[in-house]
């Protein structure tokens, strides 16, 4: 009983941590951010705060990487079906299960998400996002999803184009106040990245 007392203390604080990393963000953006501005914020003292991160640079590192692993787990597993879905003759109607899910994500972990993406926040972050993309689809495995003899066009633009595309549509939904639900932007983001940007626009039938 102890320990899971323990656990779920641990677990509140680093809520209470992150919670104050973000709303700080918004205030006076990171890089003016201090520890004590976090531990004020999260109303706990610097030796906790210290228990768990370094800085607060390593505090925003462990935040990006649970976002990243999340999508991970979200997105590696769908890779078979969707290599199966699109390998079919038709063209898919319905947004990929994942792409909801994976909206569904960013929709829990909005207030963190709106923030490091803001100016306000880790102008890196994109960067990361971008060699997170590049090493998700081009993983050198059986399962990667788009493999580099198919490509008809370098792997490295191809990454920045898609990742810079979704990143931008991934901001206005935030910035908007996420009026429209996951289902809604997995299906906005579906018909973009599978019939292409003409398509959209109804350049192209």
């Amino acid at each position: 009983m102890r320990d899971k007392n323990m656990d779920l203390r641990v677990i509140r604080t680093k809520d209470a941590i992150r919670n104050a990393l973000v709303e700080l963000m918004e205030e006076k953006g990171f890089e003016a951010i201090t520890v004590k501005d976090i531990t004020n914020k999260a109303k706990i003292n610097r030796g906790t705060f210290y228990a768990h991160y370094q800085d607060k640079f390593d505090l925003m590192t462990k935040c990006q990487e649970e976002i990243m692993q999340g999508m991970f787990n979200i997105v590696k597993p769908s890779f078979p079906d969707v290599i199966a879905e699109l390998g079919t003759n038709s063209t898919p109607v319905k947004p990929f299960t994942f792409i909801v899910s994976i909206f569904e994500y960013l929709d829990e972990n909005s207030g963190f998400m709106k923030a490091v993406l803001s100016p306000k926040g880790d102008l890196s972050f994109q960067t990361k996002l971008k060699d997170f993309m590049w090493k998700t689809l081009f993983e050198n495995n059986p399962n990667s999803l788009i493999k580099q003899e198919n490509l008809l066009v370098p792997g490295q633009y191809l990454t920045s184009y898609i990742a810079s595309a979704h990143i931008g549509v991934i901001q206005q939904w935030l910035n908007s106040g996420r009026k429209e639900s996951p289902q809604e932007m997995a299906q906005i983001l579906s018909t973009i990245t599978i019939n292409g940007p003409f398509f959209a626009a109804g350049l192209k039938k």
